[in-house]
């Protein structure tokens, strides 16, 4: 068993060290030239993709010392499950998530938390960039944005997963119409549509979005009878009538009148018994190590938003004109669902 001091020292170094070793590899795109099956050198691949051998054998080797890749006899790799992942082409694949979270931008804005802490200040972005994270990745769209964007995408197919499991056991009988609010390209709202085929579902998001019609999941999966996409600003007006309205992974990255701002305009085009489903990483109780806890300090630097509690949540539906039902779970609880109704 290792010692406290030893437990530290693995903080300090070996955290930084791995994400940085994974984000290299992302970047220079390496798992795409490896597979499971057939073993390659670090030279082979190193003359696809124009870089040093020696030194990308070196980087070879310290991602099969994270379970990344294998390393066999002849300085062969091969990749691991874990690897596969990181495949540009894997379904939700994780490599632009790793490039976001290791780049520039998301690793510049954590040397501020200390400052932050002092003023009571948030908002690591705004001081590094001069601008939200939002209008920076519109004004780079080949750049930060283009990362940011895949990266959510990947992401979406786990979280997707998450609220179908959490909602696993819910009652849709009743329910005809859904929107989907700040619902991207509509992963999740087509992930629901295909579950319950009754349905009608309506992705709602910025003008911008919904007109990037090569990245929109309902025509890729043959469901755009019963999917429409609208354009609209949810700050300024949720145009759709629905049975149940959802918002994942949205009100995280806003501050608490921005949160009322939104469910607000939701409430007043919701009908009486319209439900809402709020998405989250939820924070749990004192004693529990979980994601939601460190997410919750990336998301002080990144914005003005924050993880929250069930409580913190219900709050805001209550000041909403909504009132808090439960919280749904899937079996590894790393996300919730809460429930209110109009």
């Amino acid at each position: 068993m290792k010692t406290a001091s030893e437990e530290v020292t693995d903080m300090i170094f070996l955290n930084k060290w791995s994400s940085q070793t994974l984000c290299a590899g992302a970047e220079l795109g390496v798992f795409d030239f490896l597979s499971q099956q057939t073993a390659r050198t670090a030279s082979d691949v190193a003359k696809e993709i124009d870089v040093d051998p020696k030194l990308l054998y070196r980087l070879f080797r310290a991602l099969a010392s994270i379970g990344l890749l294998n390393e066999t006899t002849g300085e062969q790799f091969t990749l691991t499950e874990r690897g596969t992942v990181l495949r540009s082409g894997a379904p939700g694949s994780l490599r632009y998530m790793a490039m976001l979270e290791g780049g520039e931008e998301h690793w510049e804005i954590w040397k501020y938390v200390p400052a932050m802490v002092r003023t009571g200040r948030q908002n690591a972005f705004l001081r590094e960039y001069g601008e939200m994270a939002f209008e920076h990745a519109r004004v780079n769209p080949k750049g930060y944005g283009a990362v940011f964007g895949k990266a959510m995408s990947g992401f979406s197919t786990f979280q997707s997963t998450w609220a179908l499991e959490a909602l696993r056991d819910y009652d849709f009988s009743s329910v005809a119409t859904w929107c989907d609010v700040g619902g991207g390209h509509g992963h999740m709202m087509c992930s629901f549509l295909t579950a319950h085929p009754h349905l009608s579902g309506t992705v709602l998001d910025l003008p911008e979005v919904v007109t990037e019609t090569d990245q929109l999941w309902a025509p890729t999966l043959g469901l755009e009878a019963r999917c429409q996409y609208v354009a609209a600003d949810m700050f300024k007006e949720v145009p759709t009538k629905a049975d149940v309205y959802s918002l994942k992974m949205i009100l995280h990255d806003w501050s608490d009148s921005e949160c009322r701002q939104i469910l607000g305009n939701i409430r007043r085009r919701a009908k009486p018994g319209a439900r809402v489903f709020i998405i989250e990483h939820i924070v749990p109780g004192p004693s529990e190590s979980h994601f939601a806890k460190l997410f919750d300090i990336h998301m002080m630097c990144w914005g003005d938003g924050q993880e929250r509690t069930e409580e913190e949540y219900g709050q805001l539906l209550q000041t909403s004109g909504w009132r808090f039902v439960n919280c749904h779970y899937p079996s590894h609880a790393n996300m919730g669902v809460v429930e209110g109704v109009a």
